[in-house]
């Protein structure tokens, strides 16, 4: 089988549950690999030992497919360490991967003493002037290094052609020789994410543009590790409306949360997606379909506000798009009936399909009418009397609405708004005609004749 033109990645470290901010880019680099036939793998990032946990690993896997994404490839960095270890014994040998010994506290006095003398806080590599003698020192006082990587200065500049931004470039000289092994051995984020990279063939990198910094150092650790570079894929990443981030670990807009307020998959997928683009706002119908409607090349470089209430819009427009067949089972498991006909009356008042169980109770009752007027009573009592007979049909409203007409002289708001007070308890709601024979004759009389009591009363 030959491999896929395109390989991209999503990599959450199970630290917390997605949000919508996480979404982004899971759907992007989903997107663009259904775009152009292409894999998408899932990898966690999952090697920080302290704070990784099974249960969110088991979230994100739940959260994605929620949003309609199942991956052609599932990851662990915490499987992989010898591919780490393997890949900085190599950078060692070449000398790009350096032993510090620096405390985190003498290592934030250096960087406040830089800047009182108005020099940036950069690492100074005062390790690379070790000698053999004073490392061994060190090491007998009890300090075990940590390793950093050895930017090449002889570059100046890293460019890469962004897809979503142009060309970018990253200054090295404004950089710290970043640390990429700790003191107790174990992997920060940056060599386990290119070793990734370049074992599983990625061609795409996609992520947020809280990475552009990053990319420059990784594009020197792929060449120092004679790797062909990726092409990279910068995306503004989405705020709260206010303009703050969103957090893994506050569980703001969380997937779940979004999922347990019974918001379409495919409504939350939208808006993360086609926010902050030239791409119209509007629900797609699934992932193929959100494919066709934007390109990284519609992403604006500005951030993407993020507001919950636009949801709501989206939503209700796929829930109105929604067949019987394919509510169904979730109706019957809010212990909603009526059927086929029930659904076709009230889906265009929904703005969830949980919504539905509230026209459910207009219909079974029990209802708590609003006080009649007591200039609606006489039009009440005429009602009463002309109630058609029983079974009612989808012809019943009218029937009756029309010799209500004839009998008492009105019409438009007067004639049917104490009808659905009284009928439904409400000012607003689906057509009456369609509600009147789910409701039935014997519920209709029932509330008409309790309007008649209370005002009467």
């Amino acid at each position: 089988m030959s491999k896929p033109s395109v390989i991209v990645r999503f990599a959450p470290s199970p630290t917390g549950f997605l949000h919508i901010g996480n979404a982004r880019p899971a759907l992007f680099n989903a997107l663009f690999a259904r775009r152009h036939g292409g894999e998408f793998v899932l990898r966690l990032d999952d090697t920080d030992r302290e704070r990784s946990e099974e249960r969110f690993a088991e979230a994100i896997r739940r959260d994605i497919a929620w949003l309609g994404i199942v991956p052609d490839r599932f990851e662990r960095q915490s499987l992989r360490v010898e591919a780490y270890v393997a890949a900085a014994e190599a950078l060692k040998r070449a000398g790009r991967l350096y032993p510090a010994y620096e405390t985190a506290e003498e290592l934030d006095r250096r960087r406040k003493r830089q800047m009182a003398r108005g020099l940036p806080p950069i690492y100074d590599r005062a390790a690379l002037k070790l000698t053999d003698a004073e490392k061994a020192a060190l090491e007998a006082e009890g300090r075990t290094p940590h390793w950093r990587f050895r930017l090449d200065d002889a570059a100046g500049h890293v460019h890469w052609d962004d897809l979503v931004r142009g060309p970018e470039t990253v200054d090295l000289a404004s950089l710290s020789d970043p640390v990429l092994v700790r003191e107790d051995g174990t992997f920060l984020y940056t060599l386990p994410s290119v070793v990734d990279d370049i074992d599983f063939g990625v061609t795409h990198i996609i992520r947020g543009d809280d990475h552009v910094t990053n990319t420059g150092v990784q594009i020197q650790i792929f060449e120092a590790l004679g790797a062909p570079v990726p092409i990279f894929a910068h995306h503004n990443t989405l705020t709260t409306a206010s303009g703050e981030g969103l957090s893994k670990r506050t569980g703001a807009l969380s997937l779940a949360s979004l999922a347990e307020a019974g918001f379409e998959p495919m409504a939350v997928a939208s808006l993360a997606v086609l926010i902050g683009t030239s791409a119209p706002v509007e629900p797609a119908a699934d992932l193929d379909a959100l494919a066709a409607m934007v390109d990284l090349g519609m992403v604006s470089k500005g951030p993407a506000k993020f507001d919950p209430a636009d949801l709501d819009g989206l939503n209700a427009r796929l829930v109105h798009a929604l067949g019987f067949d394919q509510v169904a089972p979730r109706l019957e498991a809010l212990g909603i009936g009526g059927g086929e006909a029930f659904w076709e009356v009230v889906r265009g008042n929904l703005v969830r399909v949980a919504d539905a169980a509230d026209w459910w109770r207009v219909v079974t009752g029990p209802i708590e009418a609003p006080p009649l007027a007591s200039e609606d009573l006489a039009f009440i009592e005429a009602a009463e009397a002309l109630v058609p007979p029983a079974p009612f049909d989808g012809g019943s409203w009218k029937l009756w609405t029309d010799e209500l007409k004839a009998a008492t002289g009105r019409k438009g708001k007067a004639l049917f708004l104490p009808l659905r007070r009284a009928l439904t308890g409400l000012d607003h709601g689906p057509e009456l005609a369609g509600l009147l024979p789910l409701i039935g004759r014997s519920n209709t009389m029932d509330r008409l004749a309790a309007q008649r009591r209370s005002a009467a009363g």
